[in-house]
């Protein structure tokens, strides 16, 4: 897959996150994707998002930064938002925090098969 090509998709991606157009997640998503070394399948992974979304009413993705060389996709994406109750074990209860996610993707016939992520834990618990 061509370097921009896969930026394209990408970006697609994460509208498809923020639009929760979860019928769609199967265009970027592989049936048997794998997140931090553990399969979880498509299902697995719509599961996450959908829960992550119950719990943040207004998560948003947004990429703060993207490097792409195929077929891996490398980004830092920030959020600013109000999780209504515990948050990565942390008491956040409705407050605003800030935090980013290192997430790395391998790609594989136009879909993610691997995600790699780390989340700022310490960031939100400065915030706290």
């Amino acid at each position: 897959m061509a370097e921009i090509g896969l930026a394209e998709v990408y970006h697609r991606y994460i509208a498809c996150l923020n639009g929760q157009d979860w019928p769609s997640l199967a265009q970027f998503v592989d049936d048997d994707v794998k997140y931090n070394g553990q399969r979880i399948g498509l299902s697995g992974y719509r599961r996450m998002l959908e829960r992550d979304f119950r719990e943040i009413p207004d998560l948003h993705f947004r990429i703060a930064l993207l490097v792409t060389e195929p077929p891996l996709v490398a980004s830092r994406l920030q959020f600013d938002c109000t999780p209504e109750g515990m948050f990565l074990g942390l008491p956040v209860h409705g407050k605003r925090v800030s935090f980013s996610e290192n997430v790395f993707y391998e790609f594989q016939a136009g879909k993610i098969v691997q995600v790699w992520s780390v989340i700022d834990k310490a960031a939100i618990e400065a915030q706290l």
